[in-house]
């Protein structure tokens, strides 16, 4: 029997609009009648289905309801979806039916029509339509979902009773897969209280709440938390073996509709629980604005991340310097069209296929557009495959660097700015010496008579670049498994690209030549822990010894060549503050350019991997390359 109700009501929602209009505009004049019979009723305290005073007080209703509710475009709502705004017409439009109504028979007056019956009936009127459209909206959109639903519902918390979570509750009615059990909270005065029947827990009860319900999902619906309080929600979280969810920032819901689909997977960003720094407006205008600015590199994780906010300080000229194709046209167009977007558009932005390595190609470069400041990005920088082949890594990491630094000193740009990375100091990996290499390369040409700031930025991992293990991890989980580790107790410094790419645009504007500036990377992540984590945050299990019904299987596979345990940013001691709060500045040793240069070349010639090596050892200081070491040749 309710299967064929069921079906009944899909074919009414399948009708074509204008016959739903039809049957609906024909139950409410049938609503109107009804509510005439029972007004007329209620006045004379005797039931009369009809009589004169009764067709009279049915025709004028309907005389005036059905202009009325049609001027009022009462039936231009898609019923099944209707909410506050159609509620909100509906009560605009029962009011002027009331006024209208109500001056007619209780005014101007019917023969055999007591007068109060032009008060009584829009009252009964109103409460039946409003009856009517939540039993349709019941029966098309609850009913009509659970024949479409996959199976049984997810059941799911809201964490957050505020405008946010009610707004993403509203958004259930039509999501048949998932039933909100409960709302959670950290406010004590919201505990045991209902909202719109949905019980609140407060956030002391979760555990209890997450075993009553039977929970799959916590919706984290506090957008307006800062990142620390967030951070502070979701360790609690990730103790509880729970798919969580968040709802993005409110400056990106745009359109101020909350619904499950704008909630995203919690990231390990949200695990920082890192406040962004309001950036040194001065700084970056004084590197970028109106200047023509020139990006190495520019198709990379880095590198991109800085030409987008580049583009936002309002340089004359941008010039993209990218080795991979589909990178610089990536790059390019999604420039192109967020100046379009942002007014920006008299902005110059020019891509260029090129390699840094390729010294005529980059002395026309400098020579044609003369950028006054320059941020090279361009690098090699993953460990295993530079470590595989150690002669493109090195030429171009190093030759690259004194190719693009020379044209900026010759050409005469104002500011050149070296990204290096944490695997510079002390390095065990062809890549982290390289890096050194390119540093010291810098610090050299810093010292000599030129009147180009040479400085570099030092900082560890970003989240979400290309090699970061936050992505790797993620499809290895959607997978099922294994996530695969080098070594639980890896250590490594953390932070997202676009505060990388701000700090280093302000290090740029305190630079005054040959500072290595360190970022503030705060403090290093236990790589073991951030797998866990990141199980439990998609409401799966740790398969181990302990547990070995488990979902997600966590396997060591050993350090790779070149990769150590934990991450240093610093070489010395004691490292200088400066005008902002997450960029010190270190004092390292370095090499004159005289001394530096012949090594420069000779590295340059080298094509012998092993040569290559041991030139490397002689340059970079503490270079632990253990793996080569046994057959080095000492260099001539």
């Amino acid at each position: 029997m309710m299967l064929k109700f069921i079906t009944f009501l899909g074919r009414i929602a399948a009708m074509p609009r204008p016959m739903k209009r039809a049957f609906v505009l024909a139950s409410d004049a049938t609503l109107c009648a009804i509510a005439s019979v029972l007004a007329y009723g209620l006045r004379v305290g005797a039931w009369a289905i009809w009589n004169t005073g009764v067709a009279k007080l049915v025709i004028v209703s309907l005389v005036v309801m059905l202009p009325v509710m049609i001027v009022s475009k009462v039936y231009s709502a898609i019923f099944r979806y209707a909410g506050r705004g159609a509620f909100r017409t509906l009560l605009h439009a029962s009011a002027a039916y009331s006024v209208v109504f109500a001056c007619i028979i209780g005014l101007i007056g019917l023969d055999y029509v007591p007068r109060t019956t032009g008060f009584i009936q829009p009252i009964i009127f109103f409460g039946l339509l409003t009856n009517s459209r939540l039993l349709a909206r019941y029966l098309l959109v609850d009913m009509l979902n659970r024949k479409h639903s996959d199976g049984e519902p997810r059941s799911v918390l809201i964490y957050g009773a505020g405008s946010a979570g009610q707004r993403l509750a509203s958004s259930f009615d039509t999501e048949p897969n998932y039933r909100l059990a409960a709302y959670v909270d950290d406010d004590p005065l919201m505990d045991g209280q209902r909202l719109d029947g949905v019980p609140v827990v407060h956030s002391s009860k979760l555990e209890d709440a997450l075993k009553r319900y039977g929970v799959s999902d916590i919706l984290l619906s506090l957008p307006e938390l800062s990142r620390a309080e967030r951070r502070t929600i979701v360790d609690r979280l990730s103790r509880l073996q729970v798919h969580v969810q968040v709802l993005p920032p409110f400056v990106d819901l745009v359109s101020g509709q909350v619904s499950i689909s704008d909630m995203r997977e919690l990231d390990i960003d949200d695990l920082l629980g890192r406040e962004p720094v309001p950036p040194m407006e001065d700084l970056i205008a004084d590197t970028l604005a109106d200047k023509r600015v020139l990006v190495t590199g520019a198709g990379g994780s880095i590198g991109s991340d800085l030409c987008r906010q580049i583009l936002a300080a309002r340089p004359c000229t941008l010039i993209l310097v990218e080795r991979s194709e589909y990178a610089l046209y990536a790059i390019d167009n999604e420039l192109r069209a967020n100046a379009k977007e942002s007014g920006n558009e008299g902005i110059v932005i020019v891509p260029i296929l090129a390699s840094v390595t390729d010294a005529v190609s980059m002395d026309e470069i400098f020579a044609r557009h003369l950028p006054e400041t320059v941020f090279h990005a361009a690098a090699y920088k993953h460990v295993p495959l530079v470590e595989a082949n150690p002669v493109e890594g090195v030429h171009n990491n190093v030759i690259g660097t004194r190719v693009a630094a020379e044209c900026a000193g010759r050409h005469g740009a104002r500011n050149f700015i070296l990204i290096s990375t944490d695997k510079a100091v002390r390095p065990t990996n062809v890549m982290g010496a390289s890096k050194r290499a390119s540093e010291l390369i810098i610090q050299a040409l810093a010292a000599t008579d030129t009147d180009t700031i040479f400085s570099m930025v030092r900082f560890g991992n970003v989240l979400g670049s290309s090699g970061s293990v936050v992505p790797l991890f993620r499809a290895q989980i959607v997978a099922g498994g294994p996530i695969t580790l080098t070594h639980r107790e890896v250590m490594r410094y953390f932070m997202t690209i676009p505060e990388a790419a701000q700090l280093v645009l302000q290090a740029a504007g305190l630079a005054r030549g040959g500072e290595v500036f360190v970022l503030d990377m705060g403090e290093s992540v236990k790589i073991g822990d951030l797998a866990r984590s990141m199980v439990n945050l998609s409401g799966l299990s740790i398969r181990d010894e302990n547990n070995p019904t488990g979902d997600i299987e966590i396997v060591e596979v050993g350090l790779r060549p070149g990769e150590k345990m934990y991450e240093e940013l610093l070489i010395g001691d004691n490292p200088e503050a400066t005008a902002h709060q997450r960029i010190l500045k270190a004092t390292e040793a370095s090499l004159p350019w005289d001394e530096l240069r012949p090594i420069l070349d000779e590295l340059a010639k080298t094509r012998d991997e092993g040569r290559l090596i041991a030139i490397l050892h002689c340059l970079v200081p503490g270079f632990a390359h253990d793996e080569t070491r046994k057959r080095l040749r000492a260099p001539g």
